[in-house]
């Protein structure tokens, strides 16, 4: 990964690499946001430190002096500098999951790329550049960038004029990281009639739009249906997103599945070439087994998505590989395993397989 400090440091003593590798663990692990910043605010406070200065302060045992760099990541700095894994660092790669099975890791290493998760400019924690240095590090080719829509004001969501401001700056990234490409893309809101919270202009201009339900979650069958129906026809929707809205586990406790007909919003799917997202997010994971099953039995497009708000969860896709396994999802099927060109080529022309 690229440290901002790797020409003057060795790789073999890396202390901003070393760091930035426990704040990934840690987002990837849950835990608390404040514990991941400190290791990511001492990154970038060591990453603009001179060598000398670096080196004095090490010697010295007066980094901890330096806004943002507490005990813990000193110790770490000190650690790296001596040619040593820090032994926080050894201690997380220890705990690191358990290997995967036959069938998850050949669908997770036929993925290329992520097609849903948030940066900082809605409700992520990290930079666009971040995100984007993160998914090339562990593997993918492309990440499409979908924050939230104006409607979402609690994740602040994107104005046309923000987003259209977002455009300019993935233009300039883009050049500077290729061959990786982050995608343009928005998780924008299905309203209460089916329609999408955004300017139909606008979401023209994006590569892939992920719509997802965030509202009025309760509603009854009869209204949820039509108003999902009408979302996936939209002929902007590529992919649509967490389904149900449960949710399983974690901080925000547990949620009940919204309630409509699965067989016919999935039949609009595949009639439509929607994908049905598979959201890997471990307070998520939806759809849940038995609805997935139904969409693989209707002929559903399948995208396995991390919905990932910081870089570590970008590591999540294994969650949903392994659901898309137990369910006999078929790889060609999955829309994050083709070639990148076949990718736009089917949110260009909906409903024409690679």
């Amino acid at each position: 990964m690229p440290s901002g400090y790797g020409e003057t440091v060795a790789a073999s003593c890396d202390p901003v690499a070393d760091l930035r590798r426990i704040a990934f663990l840690l987002e990837r692990a849950r835990e608390p946001t404040f514990r991941v910043k400190a290791f990511r605010t001492a990154a970038t406070v060591i990453g603009d430190l001179a060598v000398a200065d670096l080196a004095a302060r090490t010697a010295a045992g007066t980094l901890t002096e330096l806004t943002g760099v507490g005990e813990v990541t000193a110790r770490c700095v000190s650690e790296s500098l001596a040619g040593e894994v820090p032994v926080y660092l050894r201690r997380l790669e220890a705990t690191e999951d358990t290997p995967l099975d036959e069938a998850t890791a050949a669908l997770r290493a036929a993925l290329r790329g992520d097609c849903h998760l948030h940066s900082d400019w809605s409700d992520g924690g990290s930079p666009i550049d971040e995100m984007a240095e993160a998914a090339r590090d562990i593997g993918h080719s492309y990440i499409v960038l979908t924050d939230h829509s104006p409607r979402l004001k609690v994740a602040n969501g994107l104005s046309a004029e923000r987003l259209e401001q977002q455009l300019d700056v993935v233009a300039a990234l883009n050049d500077e990281l290729a061959p990786f490409r982050i995608l343009t893309g928005i998780e924008v809101d299905i309203l209460d009639d089916g329609t999408l919270d955004q300017k139909p202009t606008l979401l023209a201009r994006l590569d892939i739009v992920v719509a997802s339900v965030h509202s009025k979650l309760r509603m009854p069958a009869k209204e949820m249906t039509p108003r999902m129906v009408a979302a996936i026809s939209n002929p902007h929707t590529d992919i649509l997103g967490h389904c149900t809205g449960r949710l399983v586990t974690g901080g925000r406790g547990t949620r009940p599945e919204s309630e409509f007909d699965a067989e016919l919003v999935f039949a609009a799917c595949a009639r439509f070439g929607v994908a049905v997202e598979i959201n890997s997010r471990p307070e998520r994971l939806d759809p849940p087994k038995r609805l997935l099953r139904l969409a693989v039995e209707a002929g559903c497009l399948v995208s396995i998505d991390t919905d990932a708000h910081a870089p570590g969860q970008l590591d999540w896709q294994p969650y949903g590989c392994e659901r898309a396994a137990r369910c006999a999802v078929p790889a060609e099927s999955i829309v994050n395993t083709w070639a990148m060109g076949d990718l736009l080529a089917w949110t260009a022309d909906h409903g024409v397989r690679p």
